[in-house]
């Protein structure tokens, strides 16, 4: 197996906080062990037009702060076909570049597990607010988001309570719903609807608002992850009907990618910046970074593919019983 020489990074899929600090742990690591380091810009499809440049220590000054991500991001409908993979490995050849670090999601990883089987050693690191891929406890953006939502309900909250509102808030997770449940559990809401678990309306989001009314609340949150069916809209709308209390839905949106990184981002990104040039470095090739019982390591690409991350029962469980 021959010894690297250079490195490319590129961030792929959706944004995240921390995705800067983990480019500049790729970057600052991989100058630290004598390896030329490759930006690339707009993901994949940034690798198949060549919009690459060399990074010195400078190129990744003063970004650990920032959210979102300075390669930029995006989809790549032409790296999914055979000729876009091939321009890809052809543009790598070009700038000199013979392993990739992959900082995205489980989207991501599928593109360098494609590119991968054309010969290109690559690492993938996971940078997704979602904290949905199976193979890892954390993924950068995550903590971020999940505080950047506890600051909305916060101030959601004081206008609930002045005009004794129900408010209803739509949060991100794609299919998961591990915002939804950890933001329920520490924003103190009567009724969280979550992908994973089927709801009863009358059940499950009437019966705790009428019974936190009757005990004398004067607000109501009520936290809907992106996945259900019968959004926030649609819910807001049913309590609004069948309760007489007020209800206002507020969709969090695309807030929830941006913001300065958390210092668990930072620290997270940095270790797994980090890993991901040493794992190259000692000669591992088609790995993913992961975070298991608190560790950093690393796993195979294919089986970490395969692997499937389930929501915590003991979370719902919880979340249930401090609604109360």
């Amino acid at each position: 197996m021959s010894e690297i020489k250079s490195i490319g990074v590129l961030t792929s899929g959706g944004d995240a906080p921390g995705m800067n600090a983990a480019i500049r742990a790729v970057v600052r690591s991989g100058l630290y062990y004598g390896l030329r380091v490759m930006g690339i810009r707009k993901g994949f499809d940034g690798l198949i037009n060549g919009d690459i440049e060399e990074m010195t220590a400078r190129s990744v000054g003063d970004i650990i702060q920032r959210g979102g991500t300075i390669l930029q991001t995006a989809r790549s409908p032409q790296f999914k076909t055979e000729e876009g993979l091939n321009k890809a490995m052809a543009m790598a050849k070009v700038f000199g570049i013979d392993s990739l670090v992959v900082i995205g999601g489980d989207g991501s990883y599928r593109g360098a597990r494609d590119i991968s089987r054309l010969g290109m050693n690559v690492v993938g690191i996971p940078g997704t607010i979602d904290n949905d891929i199976g193979c890892t406890e954390y993924t950068i953006g995550y903590d971020t988001a999940l505080n950047t939502v506890q600051d909305a309900i916060d101030k959601i909250r004081d206008t609930a309570y002045s005009h004794e509102r129900c408010s209803v808030l739509e949060v991100m997770g794609r299919h998961a719903g591990y915002i939804a449940v950890n933001v329920s559990i520490s924003g103190g809401a009567e009724a969280v609807i979550l992908p994973e678990k089927p709801y009863d309306l009358d059940k499950d989001v009437l019966k705790p608002i009428i019974e936190g009314r009757n005990r004398g609340k004067r607000n109501y949150t009520v936290i809907v992850a992106e996945g259900v069916e019968g959004k926030a809209i649609e819910i807001a709308k049913e309590i609004t009907e069948k309760t007489g209390i007020e209800a206002r839905a507020t969709i969090l949106g695309h807030i929830q990618r941006g913001g300065s990184p958390t210092v668990q981002d930072r620290v997270m990104a940095s270790m797994m910046g980090l890993k991901a040039v040493e794992v190259l470095k000692s000669g591992g090739r088609n790995r993913i970074i992961a975070v298991n019982n608190n560790e950093v390591t690393d796993l195979d690409l294919e089986e970490a593919l395969k692997t499937k991350k389930d929501l915590p029962e003991e979370l719902i469980t919880l979340s249930k019983i401090m609604s109360l």
